[in-house]
Parts: structure tokens; sequence; C-alpha cells
């Protein structure tokens, strides 16, 4: 049983990440990750990337993708939303917060 997810993925970011599983052949036992790096005077930055699951995760799934998030940065996640822009200036995943 998986729990809420305590962030929200756009439905461009489902999309691409579907993608990205397909074309770059991700493992099945991938899913995932999403996080925070970094502290300290350059501040923290979020992660998105594929990865196993790992002790001390929690699991989490949107629309059939496994997702692991390490719960010491479960609450800072919280009302983020993970979103996927493509345009002229710049591609790629950002988060909103």
């Amino acid at each position: 049983m998986f729990k809420e997810i305590p962030l929200k993925i756009s439905t461009q970011a489902i999309s691409q990440i579907k993608y990205i599983f397909e074309r770059k052949n991700i493992p099945s036992d991938y899913g995932l990750r999403i996080g925070m790096k970094g502290s300290g005077c350059a501040g923290t930055s979020f992660i998105i990337g594929f990865d196993t699951k790992k002790a001390g995760d929690d699991e989490y799934e949107i629309d059939n993708i496994p997702v692991y998030i390490e719960k010491k940065h479960v609450m800072y996640l919280y009302g983020v939303q993970v979103d996927f822009v493509e345009n002229e200036v710049e591609s790629g995943f950002v988060f909103n917060t």
C-alpha cells in the first residue's frame, strides 16, 4: 500500500518521465527519486532522477510510476509541484514552491 505523495507532479512532467523511462531503457526495478541536495551557504536544491529504493525511503506511486523520497526530505517537499518546461529558452524539470 502506497502513502499519499506529498508533492504534485504535472501531466507534462509525468509524460516526460515516462518518455525517459522508455527512451533511456531505465531498468524495471528503478523508480523516480525526488529529494533535496546540499545545505548551508549555497542553499538547498531539489533533485530528480531514477534510482532503486533504498533503506530509509518512503515509497509512493503516481500514474503507475514508483516514486522514492528519503524520509528526511519528505517534509521539505509538501506543496511543491514538479513540472516540465520546454520552450526556446529552457528545457527541463522545474520545482515550483
